[in-house]
C-alpha cells in the first residue's frame, strides 16, 4: 500500500520545478478517476490535480510517475489565452457584434454571433483536442528523461499507463483518443513506424 505523504512528496519532487507552484496535489479517495485535473482556467492561481489513491497504488511506480507527469503538462499546456488567430477572430467578432447591436443592426448582430462561436469552438478544441493531449505526452516524455528515464522506458511507461487505468475506472475499451496516443508514444518508444495521421490532429 502507497503511503499517502510519502507519495505525495514524491510526486511533488517528480514534476517540474515551474509547476510546483501553480499545482495543487490533493487525495481524493471517493472519485471515479485514477486521477483527475481540473481544466486550467486562467485567472487560477494553482490548478488541483486530485488522485484515488486506491486507484493509484495499482499501477507501477513508473506508469504512476508518466501518468502524474502527462497530467501535469497537460495543465500547463491547455492554455485558453495562448495568443493565436482563432482568439483575435473571437475578440474581433465580439467587438462587431456589439458594434452591430449598437446600430440595432439584426443580420449583423447574427453574423458576428457566429463568427466569434465558432472562432470560441476552434479555441476549445485546441486546447481539449488530440493535440494538446499528445503534446502533454510528449512533454511528459521530455520531462521524465530528466528524472532519469530513457525516452523509450518513459514512452513505454505511458502506454502501459494509459492502457492500465481504464479497467481501473470501469470501462472496457480505450478510447479513440487514448488509441492515438498509444500509437505516437510506440513511435516514440521504438515499437512503431507508423505515424499518427496528420488528419486526425486537425
Amino acid at each position: 500500500m502507497v503511503n499517502p505523504n510519502a507519495e505525495i512528496s514524491r510526486l511533488r519532487e517528480l514534476m517540474p520545478a515551474s509547476a510546483r507552484m501553480k499545482t495543487k496535489l490533493m487525495l481524493n479517495d471517493r472519485q471515479l478517476s485514477v486521477i483527475k485535473a481540473e481544466f486550467p482556467r486562467p485567472w487560477q492561481q494553482a490548478h488541483a490535480v486530485s488522485i484515488n489513491l486506491d486507484l493509484w497504488h495499482q499501477l507501477a511506480v513508473s506508469d504512476r510517475d508518466l501518468l502524474f507527469l502527462r497530467t501535469v503538462c497537460w495543465v500547463t499546456l491547455a492554455n485558453v489565452l495562448k495568443p493565436n488567430w482563432y482568439q483575435a477572430l473571437a475578440g474581433a467578432g465580439l467587438a462587431g457584434g456589439v458594434v452591430e447591436l449598437l446600430q440595432a443592426d439584426a443580420v449583423g448582430v447574427i453574423a458576428a454571433t457566429g463568427v466569434t462561436a465558432l472562432a470560441g469552438w476552434q479555441i476549445w478544441r485546441g486546447v481539449t483536442g488530440p493535440q494538446t493531449d499528445i503534446a502533454a505526452d510528449d512533454k511528459a516524455v521530455q520531462v521524465a528523461q530528466r528524472r532519469g528515464y530513457d525516452q523509450a522506458e518513459a514512452a513505454t511507461a505511458l502506454i502501459r499507463a494509459i492502457e492500465a487505468v481504464p479497467p481501473l475506472e470501469g470501462r472496457q475499451v480505450l478510447t479513440v483518443n487514448e488509441l492515438v496516443r498509444c500509437q505516437n508514444l510506440r513511435m516514440q518508444a521504438g515499437r512503431s513506424e507508423f505515424p499518427v495521421p496528420e488528419s486526425y490532429l486537425r
